[in-house]
């Protein structure tokens, strides 16, 4: 019973957080509009979603003509493993499904241009020797 009662308490920590995040908000300005971004669904800070945005358009840009997903997606990928630690996915494309677990506050869908990405992280567990 203690384990479901620190998880409750772990994700109301996160909810306070995320209550206070959206009142910040209102300080932090969204790039979305400035780097031609539409949010399809995510569960990420503002701050988190601004550096997805920012880098995606840095890349984009070095790129003209077809963009390079693999490049993009590898980008955002060594970037946010540096930035918030292992272990980051991300899929880059015009078309693909997908069903994935994350670590709550690292999960977000956008379209920039017209590539798409899911950018998420996933709890990484030690492995013990046994």
């Amino acid at each position: 019973m203690e384990g479901v009662e620190l998880e409750l308490e772990r994700r109301s920590k996160f909810l306070n957080s995320l209550i206070q995040q959206k009142k910040k908000g209102k300080e932090q300005h969204d790039l979305k509009d400035e780097f031609n971004v539409r949010v399809r669904a995510s569960d990420m800070p503002l701050v988190m979603q601004n550096r997805a945005f920012g880098l995606s358009r840095e890349v984009l840009n070095a790129t003209p003509g077809k963009a390079d997903n693999k490049r993009l997606a590898l980008s955002l990928k060594k970037d946010f493993d540096s930035a918030y630690g292992p272990a980051w996915h991300c899929i880059v494309g015009t078309s693909f499904g997908s069903y994935v677990t994350h670590s709550i506050g690292g999960f977000i869908y956008f379209q920039i241009d017209k590539v798409y990405v899911l950018l998420f992280k996933t709890a990484v567990e030690p492995l013990t020797n046994e």
